[in-house]
């Protein structure tokens, strides 16, 4: 594919965002984009003093570790520095990217979306809603695993229920710190009221917007999401 698109799959917690960007980068040849491991791995051997200044503000590693523990998103200015930077750093090689876990907030779309734009055209941008309930949500995220090496998810199913081994690398399985039920609630909470109003932004700006129903199988929605790509490339190719 001569396009370089860009992916973005939104939604609650547990909608599946990680599973499915994990097949689209398959199927499209993206860089899978785990905002969630970037921010694991900055808050990996930190020390207490260490920060990253954003407009002027210092944001503590140790505080956003904080929020990220508690189930709250961290601080926007601080998640949108380390976003930006990595996306320069994709664009370089010349790769499309399919995102899980950006944007979360308004201030995060109304930063990152620009430079998305710029780097790939607005026209390539493609976002997908991914819509399910807080019930569905929190039993699929208290149920989730995921595995230690690539730290992609385990869909939770009767065949997969007693793994203790990855099927695709042989890492062990765990779960994540902010995959328990209280957190989850938190992080719905979080979604509703943080995520949520990015849509609109979304919509000012006409970029391509996508509902789609994430309570089927994974393989269903990742069909349904290939048709919403394959029938706008085919209009407009």
């Amino acid at each position: 594919m001569k396009k370089k698109l860009i992916l973005i799959p939104i939604g609650p917690p547990g909608a599946g965002k990680g599973t499915i960007a994990f097949l689209l980068a398959e199927s499209f040849s993206l860089y899978l984009f785990e905002t969630s491991k970037i921010l694991e791995e900055r808050f990996t051997n930190f020390s207490p003093e260490e920060f990253v200044e954003v407009e002027g503000k210092k944001y503590f590693i140790k505080d956003e570790f904080e929020l990220f523990k508690s189930g709250k998103l961290a601080s926007p200015p601080f998640v949108t520095h380390l976003v930006q930077e990595k996306i320069k750093e994709i664009a370089k090689l010349g790769l499309g990217i399919v995102f899980t876990g950006s944007p979360r907030t308004l201030y995060e779309a109304q930063r990152i979306m620009p430079l998305l734009s710029d780097l790939y055209g607005k026209d390539n941008i493609f976002v997908f809603l991914l819509e399910i309930t807080e019930e569905e949500s929190i039993f699929r995220n208290s149920h989730r695993r995921i595995c230690k090496l690539l730290r992609h998810p385990i869909l939770y199913l009767k065949e997969t229920e007693n793994l203790s081994l990855c099927p695709l690398d042989g890492s062990p399985l765990e779960k994540r710190i902010i995959d328990k039920p209280e957190i989850i609630k938190v992080r719905f909470k979080e979604y509703l009221e943080r995520t949520l109003p990015i849509l609109d932004y979304f919509k000012e700006q006409k970029y391509k917007l996508f509902n789609i129903p994430a309570k089927n199988p994974p393989y269903q929605v990742f069909k349904d999401i290939i048709s919403k790509i394959d029938d706008y490339l085919k209009n407009f190719s």
